[in-house]
């Protein structure tokens, strides 16, 4: 490949990238505006300025795009465990769990995402994408548990994020607070029962 080829592939890969970043800003704006399970690519390429067929050069079909939407959060929750763990010598799980929860009851996209995941696990680039993130944000709250790489401690981790996801679904529909319970509470038994 030329010199000159090579420049022609960087910069169709740089705008590439800027649309795809582009359209997801606008799915982030649609969704916080109409809510995520209401997205619609038609909506998403209106927002963007774009035609509707467009979209098709990035994202197959709705699903594909709120998947790429909850990898994008996903980056953002292990960042933010990790940010706050840092902040917390003492009791990092529940730090950790903390701010994972706020993220998980309150970003609409990962209220979203159950529904745009297949049934059978699939192979697809947003799909990959999406396990790749998850397993990020695994990671760093294997991190707050002590890290440990253990089939056992592996088994753990999955277990408290289940429980997370749980906690913040009865949280974003009323039902913890209804069946007595509040977050900290609940945080600080999970704290106790995982951490090294």
């Amino acid at each position: 490949m030329s010199l000159v080829e090579q420049h022609r592939e960087t910069r169709r890969t740089r705008n590439h990238a800027a649309t795809r970043a582009s359209i997801l800003n606008a799915a982030r704006r649609v969704a916080a505006r109409d809510g995520a399970r209401d997205l619609s690519l038609r909506a998403v390429a209106a927002e963007a300025g774009y035609a509707p067929a467009a979209l098709y050069g990035y994202f197959h079909n709705k699903d594909e795009l709120l998947l790429a939407l909850a990898a994008d959060d996903l980056s953002g929750l292990a960042r933010a465990m990790r940010e706050e763990m840092q902040v917390h010598n003492d009791g990092k799980l529940a730090a950790a769990a903390s701010v994972a929860l706020d993220l998980l009851e309150n970003t609409e996209t990962f209220a979203a995402v159950s529904a745009a995941l297949p049934s059978n696990a699939g192979s697809g680039d947003a799909e990959r994408l999406f396990n790749g993130r998850m397993i990020a944000a695994l990671t760093a709250l294997s991190e707050a548990v002590g890290g440990s790489a253990s089939r056992e401690a592996q088994a753990d981790v999955v277990l408290i994020a289940a429980t997370l996801a749980g906690l913040a679904l009865l949280g974003r529909s009323g039902r913890l607070a209804a069946l007595g319970f509040d977050s900290p509470e609940l945080l600080a038994r999970l704290e106790r029962h995982f951490s090294a």
